[in-house]
């Protein structure tokens, strides 16, 4: 994982999810997950690019699978965006860069 891309985890989501200044890209994925894999270096340019504007991280569904059900997870790589504690928007399987970029341009 790059600097820019955060780990979750149900002991710090609160903190960096919810309460957040900033919109939150969660990247719920799990090791064992090609579509996971594939979007990973997405999620890594998109961290970096709006790094200061939006707070990008992942969340591995094996290690927090409360977390996962949540938030209604039920098929990865799931994207939830969050703005001021909520989820504004969801994308659900590996989809192209633009796709993540025109909707987090809606939230910040």
């Amino acid at each position: 994982m790059s600097e820019n891309v955060k780990e979750f985890t149900s002991a710090n989501f609160d903190a960096d999810v919810i309460k957040s200044d900033t919109p939150v890209l969660v990247d719920f994925w799990a090791e064992w997950c090609g579509p996971c894999r594939a979007i990973a270096p997405i999620v890594e340019e998109v961290a970096n690019e709006y790094d200061g504007k939006v707070k990008v991280g992942k969340l591995n569904v094996d290690n927090e699978n409360q977390m996962a059900m949540q938030f209604g997870v039920r098929s990865i790589p799931a994207l939830l965006i969050f703005n001021k504690g909520a989820v504004v928007n969801q994308i659900v399987g590996a989809v192209p860069k633009t796709k993540i970029t025109e909707i987090l341009d809606t939230v910040i």
